[in-house]
C-alpha cells in the first residue's frame, strides 16, 4: 500500500476512534445524570455549613462527573436564595475536585499496561492534586477573610449589565445526537427505567472507552514518529504558556474540563506528552471550564432593593474563576509540589493497583460521605 495512503487511513482511524472516545465521556456523564442529577440537588439543598459544602461538591460532583452541572444548580440555588453565597463557594471548589475523577477512570483503561497507566494515572491525578492543594489553601482563608467571595463581587461589579452571551459547543453538534438517539432508544422505545437505561449506558459507554482508547495509543504511537511528535511539542505544547492557552481555549470551546483532560491522557500514556506539559495544560482547562457560565451569567437585571438573581449568578460563576485563578498564582510557582505527588501516586498504583482504587474510593466517596455523615 502507497506509504500516504496508509498514514492518511491511519489519522483518519484517530479521528473516529476520538469521536468514539468523546462519544463514550459524553454517554458516560448522560447515564450518572439519569440516576444521579435528582440525588446531586437534593444534596447541595442539604448543605447545612461551608466545611459540608466542601465535600458537597466533590461528591455531587463526582457521582453526576460534570461541575457544570453542579455549578448550575448551586446558581440556580443560590439565585433562588436556598443557598447562601458563603456556601456556594465551598461547593464550587469541591466540584473543582470532583469533575476531575472522570479522567482518573479514563487513566485505568490502561491498568494492564504497567509503563502506560503509570504516566496516564499520573496525568490524571496532577489535576487532582492542583485542586487539592489549592483546597487545602484556599479553604479556610476564605472562612476567615472571604477572599474569593470578594473578588467575585468585584468582578461582578465590573461585567454587570455586560449582557449575556449564548454559545453552543461544536462538540455537542456532533456527539449529543448520538447520546440523545441512545438515551431516547432505551427509555422510550425499550421503556427501560432511568436507573436501568443509566447502567446498560455507562457499560456500553465503558465498553466504548477502554477499546478506542487502547487503538488510539496503538495508532498514536505508529503515527508519532518524526515530524508529527515534533509538530506537537514544537507547536501544540511548546512551552507552558502555550500549553495552558491550548486548554483554556479547547475547553472554552468544548465546554468541558472532563473531555479536554480525558483528551490528553492517551498521549500521555504513550509518552508523547510529558507530566511537566500536561500540568499547564491542565491548569488552563481549569480556567476554560468557567468561561461559558460566566458568559451565559452575563446578563443582569436592575433592581432597587439588593442584588438580582442574575447578579448572584455572575457572582457564583466569578467566584469559580476566582478560585481557579489563585489556585494558578500559588501552584504554577509551586508546580513541583502537585507534580511530585501525582508522580509518587502514580508509581505505588503501578506497583499495586489497590493505591490506585484507593485514591479514587477514599477522595471521590468515602471521605465526602464520612464528612458529610459526621457533621449532620
Amino acid at each position: 500500500m502507497n506509504p500516504y495512503l496508509k498514514r492518511a487511513l491511519k489519522i483518519l482511524g484517530v479521528v473516529l476512534l476520538l469521536y468514539l472516545f468523546l462519544l463514550s465521556i459524553k454517554l458516560m456523564g448522560a447515564s450518572f445524570k439519569l440516576f444521579g442529577k435528582g440525588f446531586a440537588e437534593q444534596l447541595i439543598r442539604s448543605c447545612s455549613n461551608p466545611l459540608v459544602g466542601l465535600f458537597i461538591g466533590i461528591l455531587a460532583t463526582g457521582v453526576i462527573q460534570s461541575s457544570s452541572t453542579t455549578t448550575s444548580l448551586v446558581v440556580a440555588l443560590t439565585g433562588g436564595g436556598v443557598l447562601p453565597v458563603e456556601y456556594a463557594i465551598p461547593i464550587i471548589m469541591g466540584a473543582n475536585i470532583g469533575t476531575s475523577i472522570t479522567n482518573v477512570l479514563v487513566s485505568f483503561a490502561f491498568v494492564t499496561r504497567k509503563g502506560d497507566f503509570r504516566r496516564a494515572f499520573a496525568g490524571a491525578t496532577v489535576h487532582d492534586f492542583f485542586n487539592l492543594w489549592t483546597v487545602v489553601v484556599f479553604f479556610p482563608l476564605e472562612l476567615k477573610f472571604h477572599l474569593i467571595q470578594k473578588m467575585a463581587y468585584f468582578m461582578t461589579g465590573i461585567f454587570e449589565g455586560a449582557g449575556g452571551v449564548k454559545y453552543s459547543s461544536p462538540l455537542g453538534i456532533i456527539i449529543n445526537p448520538a447520546v440523545n438517539g441512545i438515551k431516547h432508544l432505551l427509555t422510550d422505545v425499550l421503556t427501560f427505567s432511568n436507573v436501568a437505561a443509566g447502567v446498560i449506558m455507562l457499560i456500553v459507554a465503558g465498553g466504548i472507552l477502554i477499546s478506542s482508547l487502547i487503538y488510539i495509543v496503538k495508532t498514536m504511537r505508529s503515527l508519532i514518529i518524526g515530524r508529527t511528535e515534533i509538530f506537537i511539542n514544537r507547536y501544540l505544547f511548546r512551552n507552558d504558556f502555550v500549553a495552558l492557552v491550548l486548554g483554556l481555549c479547547l475547553t472554552a470551546i468544548v465546554q468541558s474540563s472532563s473531555i479536554t483532560t480525558s483528551l490528553i491522557i492517551p498521549l500521555v500514556a504513550a509518552g508523547i506528552i510529558s507530566l511537566q506539559r500536561c500540568y499547564p495544560y491542565t491548569l488552563g482547562a481549569n480556567l476554560g471550564t468557567t468561561v461559558t457560565a460566566i458568559l451565559a451569567s452575563l446578563a443582569t437585571v436592575s433592581v432597587t432593593n439588593g442584588q438580582s438573581v442574575s447578579t448572584i449568578g455572575v457572582t457564583t460563576a466569578f467566584a469559580h474563576l476566582s478560585f481557579n485563578i489563585l489556585g494558578i498564582a500559588v501552584f504554577y510557582p509551586l508546580k513541583r509540589l502537585p507534580i511530585f505527588c501525582a508522580s509518587k501516586l502514580a508509581e505505588l498504583a503501578a506497583e499495586s493497583k489497590r493505591w490506585a482504587i484507593l485514591f479514587v474510593l477514599g477522595v471521590f466517596f468515602v471521605l465526602p460521605l464520612l464528612i458529610i455523615f459526621l457533621t449532620r
